[in-house]
């Protein structure tokens, strides 16, 4: 019995089935197959075999089910868990308390062979290791994208989150920075305590230093109570200052002792109080040209630049475009309850092509407007909304009402477009399946000059 290996799986994914295989037979272990659709969880517990393989890619649920049964009915036998790139956290935590490893797909031969072995070697005892992976993959389940721009600059962030000097992210609007701020918080041994996220540009500049660190009660007219400021707050976690330098000249000096010292002042307080917060500030302008331009003290800049990851803008890793875009669609269909929806390749070419002044962030707007308005499963290049520029997006400003009216309008007509060509032209079978009335969708044809195509 103990010279088995059983595998799991549901007979989708042949080649990863054949890999598992083909490295148990290296290490002297026959094969035994059980499929998701007749596998009880009851029976591991005499299994005996010497190492069980869940495949959870084809079914991510069914894969949970036996994890959250696992952790309450351990097995004998060690589990080897190989988990879709994209699971959510509850899947990856669930893999990690239950098995004695896990591997994201798609596996690779040479890490196949090295974990199998490690289990067989050391059994399920090594739940650090795994406790330390676990914490990896978390931290960086949300950031998406292999473009080698973009990988170097991700391989940069467990070595940082060990540390706990500040960071400096540096890149344009929409590129993903909070992010990475959040992936070095949960990293880090802080990942325990608060991760407090401020935008500096959103508060007047006379409130920002009640906002980072509080009033004491009578510091000012309606101030009937004591306050935590947000530093107070993130105590032993970490504090991202987003567009820091938006911060006035006198809330930089505050910030800097704050830094040195590591100690401030509420307002109208009488003590000072000790912090124990790491900071992470970002920006989105050259930072070097505000210090030049005296919008950011100096002597603060040094102090921010200790460690610093710039982030590359979407043109610059364009690679991850397609990958990106696949994520935040299927994210979007499952958060709405829509059907689950594909990209054709003309319309990821058509992602590809664009220069995305907005980033990631107007990716995901644009994804999540095409899911909405494509009447069908498959997203086609003219259900995606581009803009040619932010400067004339702003030359010519659009209101509320007219926005809507002519996404409306788009939706209609594409529907409607998407109707006649699956009924090749016919009208009426068009408007039964739409559920509308014949002459109320041959009033849409007509208003929107649409041609049927063939005849009825």
């Amino acid at each position: 019995m103990a010279d088995r290996l059983l595998i799991i799986e549901s007979g989708k994914l042949p080649a990863e089935s054949s890999m598992i295989r083909l490295v148990a037979q290296e290490n002297g272990l026959c094969c035994d197959m059980g499929s998701w659709e007749s596998f009880q969880p009851e029976s591991l517990r005499q299994c005996g075999a010497a190492l069980v393989v869940v495949m959870a890619e084809a079914d991510p649920g069914k894969a949970l089910t036996l994890f959250q049964w696992l952790r309450v009915n351990p097995s004998v036998s060690p589990t080897l868990a190989i988990l879709p790139s994209n699971s959510d956290s509850e899947l990856l935590q669930a893999a990690s308390e239950a098995a004695a490893d896990f591997m994201l797909a798609p596996i690779r031969k040479n890490e196949l062979r090295f974990r199998m072995r490690r289990i067989l070697g050391l059994g399920a005892g090594d739940s650090e290791s795994v406790r330390r992976r676990l914490s990896e993959e978390l931290g960086l389940a949300q950031i998406v994208g292999t473009d080698p721009a973009f990988a170097r600059v991700i391989e940069k962030i467990p070595p940082i989150a060990a540390t706990d000097v500040p960071v400096l992210l540096t890149g344009e609007t929409g590129t993903g920075k909070e992010l990475c701020a959040r992936a070095i918080h949960y990293l880090s041994r802080r990942k325990g305590a608060p991760f407090i996220p401020v935008e500096c540009g959103a508060f007047p500049e006379h409130l920002v230093e009640n906002e980072l660190f509080g009033h004491a009660r009578g510091a000012f007219t309606d101030a009937h109570s004591d306050q935590k400021g947000l530093v107070a707050m993130a105590e032993r976690g970490s504090l991202f200052l987003d567009e820091v330098d938006t911060l006035s000249v006198s809330t930089q000096a505050k910030l800097l002792r704050f830094l040195q010292e590591r100690t401030y002042r509420a307002l109208g307080a009488e003590r000072f109080c000790q912090a124990d917060v790491r900071l992470i500030a970002a920006t989105n302008r050259d930072i070097e040209a505000c210090v030049r331009e005296k919008q950011l003290r100096s002597d603060l800049y040094y102090r921010l630049n200790v460690l610093r990851l710039h982030l590359p803008a979407l043109r610059e890793r364009r690679a991850d475009i397609p990958i990106l875009a696949r994520h935040f669609l299927d994210t979007f269909c499952l958060e709405a309850g829509l059907p689950r929806k594909l990209f054709s390749a003309a319309a990821l070419v058509r992602l590809s092509q664009y220069d995305w002044p907005g980033n990631v962030r107007e990716l995901l707007n644009v994804v999540q407007r095409a899911a909405i308005f494509s009447p069908a499963t498959q997203i086609l290049p003219s259900h995606i909304q581009l803009r040619q520029s932010p400067a004339e997006a702003a030359e010519a400003p659009v209101q509320f009402r007219q926005a809507r009216a002519a996404a409306i309008a788009e939706f209609e007509k594409l529907y409607v477009q998407e109707m006649l060509r699956k009924h090749t032209g016919n009208v009426t079978r068009a408007a039964i399946e739409a559920g509308k009335d014949r002459r109320a969708f041959g009033r849409l044809v007509k208003k929107y000059n649409i041609d049927r195509g063939s005849p009825e």
